[in-house]
């Protein structure tokens, strides 16, 4: 029976891990499935080795989050280099995984990474390190695939496992009646993010951006899109000094933004989100000063979005730092609600986002992939 060990640190690569454990049982029902992971992979069945927990953190690592992070690495390495296995597969969250995946290699394991470190935006040398231990990358942006294959890393496309999650149509008169708009109301979307410092930093700037495009829109309905990882208590925290009523769904943001005509998003996979439903946005984030300042100083592209890096343009707004305030929403969404021109264009864009993220299907092309260099 063969065994593969799918390792993570941080809430997304828990769902693509989950998603990926899936397709690898159904296309091999006798893999044994192992992981260091979250509840989404205890819950698709993978006997778990390690949890996740504290590892998930923007920005600079506390002191807590530091220990959390190298007990796990030792704790991992051990378990490698003791353990036989058909194959490693790291997901994402690269400051742990690429040392991690260099113990691997090290120990004998078959190494496979599936989505990629940002090495197109920063550290670029990183791409001598993964190929140095990295049997094959598995990458689910579609200009990644050429930078390693010019680094002579054997890479494989798969497509963006969004297009999984996301329905390929979605009724937009349902939903609004599911949420209880007028079908002619303008609908603006709140998706503030996933994490707590996130939603208390942007959902204040979005609720003063609702406020005034009241002026404009005075019945203009608000949808905020709670991610399961945000406390209630929170979001009713914040709600209550605002001016404005605002309708809290609780996951379902792919519905939120296909019911709405604008959205509000926090950067991060919402954005490539709103582009597969085809949603106009804007995309706003704020960090800590230092974060910011490390960021300027090693980021090599324009833009933070993935929405734009995808699409090599400025095809949204985004609002950083400074610039991220309630006066710039506002005047953004405004200009979007009322420039019919400017909405139709950002819309085509966004299609043509899609059309270059391939087909549904990316964790079962990955799982084919991780199962015949498994055998390989």
């Amino acid at each position: 029976m063969a065994r593969i060990l799918i390792v993570t640190g941080e809430a997304s690569g828990d769902l693509h891990g989950a998603s990926l454990a899936r397709a690898l049982r159904a296309l091999r029902p006798d893999i044994e499935v192992l992981g260091m992971g979250g509840s989404h992979m205890q819950a698709a069945g993978v006997r778990m080795v390690r949890g996740i927990e504290r590892h998930d953190v923007v920005g600079l690592i506390g002191l807590g989050q530091l220990l959390a992070v190298l007990r796990s690495y030792v704790a991992l390495s051990r378990w490698l280099r003791k353990t036989q296995l058909d194959g490693v597969v790291f997901i994402d969250y690269p400051g742990f995984n690429l040392r991690m995946a260099r113990v691997a290699a090290r120990a004998g394991h078959r190494v496979l990474y599936y989505i990629s470190p940002q090495i197109w935006a920063w550290r670029p040398g990183r791409i001598r390190q993964i190929a140095r231990v990295v049997h094959r990358m598995i990458v689910i942006l579609p200009f990644e695939a050429e930078l390693y294959e010019k680094a002579g890393v054997p890479c494989s496309f798969v497509g963006h496992p969004l297009l999984d999650a996301v329905a390929p149509t979605y009724d937009r008169d349902e939903l609004r009646k599911r949420y209880q708009v007028d079908g002619a109301t303008p609908v603006v979307g709140l998706l503030p993010g996933s994490r707590a410092s996130e939603v208390r930093t942007l959902l204040p700037l979005m609720l003063g951006a609702a406020a005034q495009l009241r002026a404009v829109f005075p019945d203009a309905r608000y949808l905020l899109a709670q991610a399961a990882s945000v406390d209630d208590d929170l979001i009713a925290d914040l709600l209550k000094e605002a001016s404005i009523d605002v309708h809290v769904v609780k996951e379902q943001s792919s519905e939120v933004l296909a019911a709405c005509d604008v959205a509000w998003i926090a950067s991060g996979t919402a954005t490539l989100q709103s582009a597969v439903i085809g949603t106009p946005m804007i995309l706003t984030y704020r960090a800590s000063w230092l974060t910011a300042a490390i960021a300027r100083a090693v980021i090599r592209i324009p833009w933070i979005g993935l929405v734009n890096i995808v699409a090599g343009r400025t095809l949204v707004p985004e609002l950083l730092q400074e610039n991220a305030t309630a006066e710039r929403l506002y005047e953004e969404a405004r200009r979007l609600l009322t420039d019919r021109q400017a909405y139709e264009t950002m819309r085509a864009g966004l299609q043509a986002v899609r059309a270059s993220l391939g087909e549904s299907g990316a964790s079962r092309r990955a799982a084919e992939v991780i199962i015949a260099e498994c055998r390989a």
